[in-house]
């Protein structure tokens, strides 16, 4: 079954620090099967608080996630993430049932 990690940027505090991040973040994905569903888009809180960002990605299971997450290219660059922003981040695990209509 399909995960996701979902990533709500909800306050930018130091934009160096997200800069160093954008620039590692990258690589910390190589040899991950990863795709990107969305990426700090356009977006509209329908509800709840506001938010300046939100990045959602798709993995194979909640094990490559979080094989992904735990990696020591991703746990550097998130250092600077977390010192350049507030984020709540999300692992949610997904479905195999058909899209409701």
């Amino acid at each position: 079954m399909p995960a996701y990690v979902v990533f709500i940027r909800e306050k930018t505090t130091d934009q160096a620090e997200m800069d160093q991040y954008a620039q590692m973040a990258p690589t910390a994905r190589a040899g991950h099967d990863i795709t990107r569903l969305a990426f700090y888009g356009e977006l509209e809180v329908l509800e709840g608080p506001p938010a300046e960002g939100v990045a959602i990605l798709r993995f194979p299971d909640m094990a490559a996630a979080r094989a992904w997450y735990d990696s020591p290219a991703y746990q550097e660059a998130r250092q600077h993430r977390q010192l350049g922003a507030d984020y709540r981040v999300l692992l949610v695990d997904g479905s195999d049932a058909a899209p409701a209509r």
